[in-house]
């Protein structure tokens, strides 16, 4: 029987990056799990009929919708940003051999009965339909000091403590307005609530500067 260096139990997101960062680096590695499929609580199932099983669906899947076998069903929404750490480790384990990255255009928000992208950049923020002309050149300013932000660098902090002031305070410190906020912690940092505005602003402004 072949020595193995490390026994992994369950096959979820972070089990299988480990797995692959041990493999990669000469290490006999023994993957185990009670699921047919790889991921956990995040996998992509097919066939659909699998899907079926996982929810403890009654019956087969209907005709109508085809063979099963053309459905991948994400668990979860799947989303990351180009340059963080997860994709470096996904890239370092060579997944690319057997994975697809796709590009994301951008963010879209829903206002005022239209369908608008969110800026991210200087020029964007200029010609959005987002904003009025001097919250405009407001948002410009605050994408200007993200742009520059380096919380290992205090010239770059502006009166801004990175690890003190909190998130709230550096939108009133450039005077945005609530649907400026709104887009900015929901689309380009990504927070599914508001609770980040009474934390540390360091985290959010690197998000920010991260979907840039």
């Amino acid at each position: 029987q072949d020595r193995v260096d490390v026994t992994l139990l369950g096959i979820g997101l972070t089990e299988c990056i480990l797995s692959g960062i041990l493999s990669v680096n000469a290490k006999k590695v023994l993957h185990m799990d009670r699921n047919p499929y790889y991921g956990g609580e995040s996998a992509s199932i097919t066939p659909l009929e699998d899907l079926y099983k996982r929810f403890k669906l009654p019956g087969p899947p209907p005709t109508s919708m085809g063979r099963g076998r053309d459905w991948n069903v994400d668990l979860i929404p799947k989303f990351l940003m180009a340059n963080n750490q997860l994709v470096k480790m996904l890239l370092y384990t060579e997944v690319t051999s057997y994975l697809d990255f796709k590009v994301t255009e951008g963010s879209f928000v829903y206002k005022g009965g239209k369908i608008c992208k969110v800026p991210s950049t200087q020029a964007e923020a200029l010609v959005s339909s987002l904003m009025g002309l001097f919250e405009k050149c407001r948002f410009r300013k605050f994408l200007v000091y993200v742009a520059n932000f380096d919380e290992k660098d205090p010239r770059t902090f502006e009166d801004i403590h990175p690890k003190k002031t909190t998130m709230r305070d550096v939108y009133e410190k450039f005077d945005l307005g609530q649907d400026v906020i709104d887009f900015t912690g929901h689309a380009l940092a990504l927070y599914r609530t508001d609770d980040y505005l009474d934390q540390p602003c360091c985290e959010t402004i690197n998000r920010i500067k991260l979907y840039r």
